[in-house]
């Protein structure tokens, strides 16, 4: 007996769903016998674009962080497709044809115009392939309810619409909550671009304050610095930066916590992160110890340390292979040691510094591989970090994840430039040091006070942009009510591995703390879900309707999920572990067995 066909509803069309697409498209013929249609819900206009790369959010002057080498297969390569573009559209770009390689740095528009271009590629190849595709633009997913009985969900949307799924993917991408206070001149994010750029002809002739020193800061800088003045090429090679008449006060100020500018762009030898690189799966799963947690330190010890050591040997850094070499040399230790290789009293000086490594190793193709190996083995772990206690987490959100960020998310050497050329111009500085947003403030302006140890000051702002960069969507303010209120899902938890290790926490954090049955949970950011993305219920059971790959949603449970190819495994593991529980069932629709760890147990992605 053939199995009733079922319908896919997807919450969203930016990246993660784009990549949804190809790796259903991979699987067709295996989806056929299965699946009748797709619905596409986009509150945007145009789909397949996503928050970042849309001209309703981002800048002619913001770039991409990556490369064409680096974006995971879709049908064809970023740079292939754009060989492909007639010369018109090129120069929009600012791209000339043969300039165009896998390893340039290209706009975020043209990234986007790449995305969206895609999507409508693999929309019409899986139509072709014989199941139906409709695309909702403009209808904004209101509220999501699901009929426990049937196992089907409401998808809401628009005035009053409604859509009946079979399955429901939940792929919604950026989102801020919008507490922007604009008589004082404070904005809570950058986005969208335009709100904090100046009207025509208008001059922002005062100091703004910018909080964090990440790319979502530098793309500030550099929307506001080309509105105020213009980049000359200089004599040895960089950048001269030439203010406006009228500007003489404009200037930028950043504020970063460790005073750190971002790491640079460096070589990579598999610019490709994979979970399984440096381990066997099964290697890893016979480190979790009995009580079911994977701990850091064993993570730390079994599998970063080999890894790690063969890395600094390759990069010829033998002290460091002696460090890691150490018994009692920890992950703290790691943070500590690699932290300080770019602490420095001048950041800008630093960074002028670290581009002479940095040029080196893009122009002479020599990887840096510690850093590349860093990235491979954190993102291996993002994907199995609901196997760590809650203590592990405390450590990876206070400790590690700041350090990553800075290390990982590196900045191309054109950006660079830009902000070294601003420096020199007096145009752009950063403050080491915990802001905190004064509780009382004079109109027209928002006042900071900025903690450097015992030493505190306050700083006053025409305007102020929140950089900080995106927040979880947690529980509290998550976009679905239905499912909170019906205790469909619930806040992402992980219990603590010591009960005592509980009482011992912060009492800013004591909050966090839930006490279930005699056991000890920590909240984490976010909504629960399981290894296959099916959001958890208020009973700690999986739902086999609803799925969550939002990192805004996920952030908890997957705290170190980000970029392009974080959205492709993503969307990956939901492909592949649903095909499975279909096929394991031999049928479409009814309760499903727990298919939670389909993916860990058998995925060779």
């Amino acid at each position: 007996m053939k199995p009733k066909k079922i319908n896919l509803a997807i919450i969203g069309s930016g990246a993660s769903t784009v990549f949804l697409l190809k790796h259903f498209l991979d699987n067709l013929d295996a989806f056929k016998q299965f699946v009748d249609e797709i619905a596409i819900f986009e509150k945007e206009q145009i789909m397949g674009l996503g928050m970042p790369y849309s001209p309703h959010t981002t800048d002619y002057f913001n770039m991409a962080n990556i490369t064409s080498e680096e974006i995971p297969a879709l049908t064809e390569s970023f740079a292939e497709w754009l060989k492909k573009q007639d010369d018109n559209i090129l120069k929009g770009f600012g791209i000339q044809k043969a300039d165009i390689s896998e390893y340039g740095i290209y706009s975020r528009l043209t990234l986007g115009s790449y995305l969206g271009a895609q999507y409508s590629v693999l929309v019409d190849a899986i139509k072709a392939g014989g199941i139906t595709v409709k695309d909702f633009p403009q209808s904004e997913v209101t509220d999501i309810s699901y009929d426990s009985e049937q196992n089907k969900a409401s998808v809401r949307y628009g005035a009053g619409s409604s859509y009946a799924a079979s399955t429901v993917v939940i792929s919604t991408g950026h989102w801020w909550e919008n507490s922007d206070k604009p008589d004082q001149g404070y904005f809570c994010s950058p986005w969208p671009i335009a709100r904090i750029l100046p009207k025509k002809d208008q001059i922002f002739n005062f100091e703004i304050g910018i909080l964090g020193a990440s790319l979502s800061a530098f793309d500030v800088v550099s929307s506001l610095s080309r509105r105020h003045g213009v980049f000359e090429a200089s004599d040895d090679g960089g950048l001269t930066y030439i203010p406006r008449t009228g500007t003489k006060k404009f200037s930028l100020i950043m504020h970063d916590a460790h005073g750190w500018l971002p790491h640079l762009q460096y070589e990579q030898q598999e610019p490709m992160r994979e979970i399984y690189r440096h381990f066997k799966r099964d290697f890893l799963f016979d480190l979790i110890d009995k009580n079911g947690f994977l701990r850091l330190d064993v993570y730390f010890e079994k599998i970063c340390k080999p890894a790690l050591i063969k890395a600094f040997e390759k990069d010829k850094m033998p002290e460091m292979v002696s460090r890691m070499s150490e018994p009692d040399f920890v992950f703290k230790d790691f943070i500590t040691c690699m932290s300080r290789q770019h602490e420095y009293d001048n950041p800008f000086e630093g960074m002028r510094l670290e581009m002479q490594k940095a040029e080196k190793s893009v122009k002479k193709d020599k990887p840096i591989h510690w850093k590349e190996v860093t990235d491979d083995l954190m993102y291996a772990l993002n994907f199995h970090a609901e196997l760590m206690p809650a203590e592990d987490h405390l450590f990876f959100n206070k400790e590690l994840r700041s350090f990553l960020m800075n290390v990982i998310a590196a900045m191309p050497l054109p950006s660079a430039n830009l902000l070294l050329a601003l420096n020199d111009a007096g145009k752009l500085s950063l403050v080491k040091g915990r802001v905190e947003i004064s509780e009382k403030q004079k109109p027209g302006s928002t006042t900071v006070k900025v903690s450097n140890g015992e030493d505190v000051k306050t700083y006053s702002y025409g305007m102020f942009i929140n950089c900080g960069g995106q927040k979880p969507v947690n529980y509290d303010i998550f976009p679905f009510s239905r499912l909170k209120e019906e205790g469909v899902i619930r806040p992402a938890r992980v219990k603590f591995a010591d009960s005592k290790n509980a009482e011992k926490i912060d009492e800013s954090e004591q909050q966090q703390i839930i006490k279930e049955n005699n056991q000890y949970f920590l909240q984490l950011d976010g909504v629960g879900v399981d290894a296959s993305y099916r959001i958890i219920d208020a009973n700690g059971e999986p739902n086999n309707c609803i799925h969550d790959i939002a990192f805004t949603h996920t952030a908890g449970l997957r705290p170190y999920s980000y970029g392009l190819q974080a959205c492709s495994a993503t969307s990956h593991i939901f492909i592949e572990s649903w095909l499975k529980s279909l096929q394991k069932n031999g049928k479409a629709e009814g309760n499903i067995e727990d298919v939670s760890r389909i993916y860990q147990e058998e995925s060779d992605l």
